[in-house]
């Protein structure tokens, strides 16, 4: 194959969701480097394949990069392989793409299975605008700062979580984002998948309740920031919420409505939405 480095997704579950092209390329190529050996070694006896593996990951020093370009530099071909899906996405790999065009060596991508679009694709949410933000920050008075960051955005929301964090980030959510749709995919193309539309208040709920659904890899996706007029400025929406966090919906929604201008009963019907209330 030409010397370049090849950018393969791998199934994230199901071990025969990979492509034609992925399975040639993979028996084709000099090496694939490989973000757990041990567990991508799983697939290649699946797939019958043997080409030599080695590890590369997000703790690998700067000389297993530039073994990986040596080798490239001598006309080698490498596939490059996270342990489930696209690799880059929340994924190691993206250093050594950037120094392979630094080098101008070339990079080709051979395209499959993604988290993301798997979940987005029967999540239930709108399709047509998305925003994928990944893993929020561990510590909760960070994931709260950046929840409030992106909540004036107006397209589906997708986040990565880890089980043991999934409880408290849906809480976070709920209480930043407001009660919003949303949808929890978890374990998805898995033995135990599980696809759960919701408000984030009863995905908090059902998780609590079931602590199976605490285990395996999670993708969740919110419902993207919903504007009453869409004349008017995200940072009005968000002073509501705020204000609705200390006053009652309503006298927040006249306080809003006094400043801005605009009717207070369409305020305090858009937090009632936000918050599921009827």
């Amino acid at each position: 194959m030409p010397a370049c480095l090849y950018v393969v997704a791998t199934p994230i579950g199901h071990l025969d969701d990979i492509t034609l092209r992925a399975i040639e390329t993979l028996r084709e190529v000099d090496v694939i480097a490989a973000e757990d050996t041990r567990h991508s070694s799983k697939l290649m006896r699946h797939l019958a394949i043997n080409t030599p593996l080695v590890s590369y990951h997000d703790h690998s020093d700067a000389a297993a990069m530039e073994n990986l370009l040596r080798r490239l530099r001598s006309g080698e071909s490498i596939a490059l392989i996270s342990d489930a899906g696209t690799p880059l996405v929340s994924d190691p790999g993206y250093k050594l793409v950037e120094a392979c065009y630094a080098e101008h060596i070339e990079v080709v991508p051979v395209p499959g299975v993604s988290a993301t679009i798997t979940a987005l694709s029967a999540g239930g949410l709108p399709t047509d605008h998305f925003y994928f933000e990944g893993f929020l920050p561990a510590k909760a008075g960070q994931r709260a700062n950046r929840l409030k960051a992106i909540r004036a955005i107006e397209a589906t929301l997708i986040f990565f979580e880890s089980p043991r964090r999934l409880i408290s980030s849906l809480e976070a959510m709920c209480a930043e984002l407001g009660n919003r749709e949303a949808a929890l995919c978890r374990e998805l193309t898995k033995t135990h998948e599980t696809l759960r539309r919701d408000r984030l208040s009863g995905l908090c709920e059902f998780v609590r309740a079931d602590v199976n659904q605490q285990r395996g890899e999670v993708v969740i996706l919110v419902e993207g920031f919903a504007r009453a007029d869409a004349a008017v400025a995200p940072e009005v929406w968000v002073w509501l919420e705020r204000l609705a966090a200390e006053l009652p919906p309503r006298r927040a929604a006249a306080v809003v409505a006094d400043v801005v201008g605009l009717p207070a009963r369409d305020l305090y019907q858009w937090l009632l939405d936000q918050r599921g209330d009827t």
